[in-house]
């Protein structure tokens, strides 16, 4: 695969299958939308699939023999937790996840109240100042944190009350922002961590019909805020292996090439992924011919790498595809989301 080839018919369907992904806002703990969005597809798909108490969602392929595997990846994304409904329509948030207000920048957010989501302007005020405004430390002396930042509204607290905008309210970039672009046989867009794993696991769904063991697929929940939703699978669950999948961050630090080949990772910050599953992928890659880069990198953690540190799984791995801009506006190739794929349909049905 190249990106300099014309796309295949599989790029263009994964592509469109990632956009209705991204397009369903899904904060940590607030994954409602896309919930309801997964179990139609799964439920297409002919597969048995239910949501746990935990707000996972799980579908299971039964095996051709005992044991059983799990394969998830985090329907949950990053974004703010409204911490002050003030005056004026002004609404502070704080991070919720990895999320930084530069990265988003000065623009539309959507706040999704318990009766009606509303659009707000995440803001930063203005530039045209001197030293004696606070704006003008953030345009030479610092980066912009939530704790400068606010969300104008315009909305009185009456109305705010009325739309259900209250302490604990998720923020996330406005829905007409997070349109996925298309950059030859990339996809650009904001929450491909971890909306593009999602798809994967549909494909997975849709080619696999007699896994060596029992599979579950599975669309953890709140994984951003410390894998919540994969520990309390993982320990009611009984499971012989845990594949998370996952983005991959492109930095000079790690030796991870951009491009089309998955990475397996060794380590991440929670610790070690397991040896003997990760040759048992390694092998199946080279056997079909799949390439595959390694790596141990670190400010990173997994549903793998979670729940094997707290001794939930006796094995994890953590399959990714690189990623530039991470808890930004990302940039992955297709070509190596569909190698993953490969992969994954290979190892289970081996």
């Amino acid at each position: 695969m190249s990106s300099q080839s014309s796309p295949p018919s599989h790029f263009n369907r994964l592509f469109q299958t990632i956009t209705e992904l991204v397009l369903c806002h899904s904060p940590s703990g607030a994954e409602t939308e896309i919930n309801r969005w997964l179990l139609q597809k799964f439920q297409a798909l002919g597969r048995e699939v239910w949501i746990d108490a935990a707000d996972n969602l799980i579908a299971k392929i039964p095996g051709r023999a005992a044991g059983a595997i799990a394969i998830t990846a985090h329907k949950d994304e990053i974004g703010g937790i409204v911490k002050t409904v003030g005056d004026a329509g002004r609404v502070e948030v704080r991070r919720l996840g990895g999320a930084y207000p530069w990265v988003y920048g000065e623009g539309v957010v959507d706040l999704l109240g318990d009766h009606q989501t509303i659009s707000g302007i995440l803001s930063f005020g203005s530039r045209h100042v001197s030293h004696e405004s606070p704006q003008k430390a953030l345009q030479e002396d610092q980066p912009i944190r939530w704790e400068n930042a606010w969300i104008e509204t315009k909305c009185t607290a009456a109305e705010l009350a009325e739309f259900g905008i209250r302490p604990g309210t998720r923020m996330v970039v406005g829905k007409h922002r997070k349109q996925p672009f298309r950059l030859k046989d990339y996809i650009a867009s904001y929450t491909l961590d971890n909306k593009a794993s999602i798809a994967i696991l549909l494909e997975l769904a849709a080619r696999i019909n007699q896994p060596a063991c029992d599979l579950y697929l599975v669309a953890s929940s709140k994984e951003e805020v410390g894998a919540i939703g994969a520990m309390y699978f993982s320990q009611r669950q009984p499971l012989d292996a845990l594949i998370a999948l996952e983005i991959c961050p492109l930095s000079t630090e790690y030796p991870i090439e951009d491009g089309v080949a998955p990475v397996l990772l060794s380590q991440d910050g929670y610790g070690l992924y397991d040896e003997t599953l990760n040759a048992e992928l390694r092998q199946v890659a080279a056997a079909a011919k799949i390439p595959l880069q390694l790596a141990a990198i670190s400010g990173f953690g997994s549903d793998g790498s979670i729940a094997m540190k707290n001794g939930h799984v006796p094995r994890a791995a953590c399959l990714g595809f690189p990623t530039q801009n991470t808890h930004g506006y990302e940039i992955a190739h297709l070509g190596a989301m569909v190698h993953c794929i490969e992969l994954l349909h290979a190892y289970c049905e081996a």
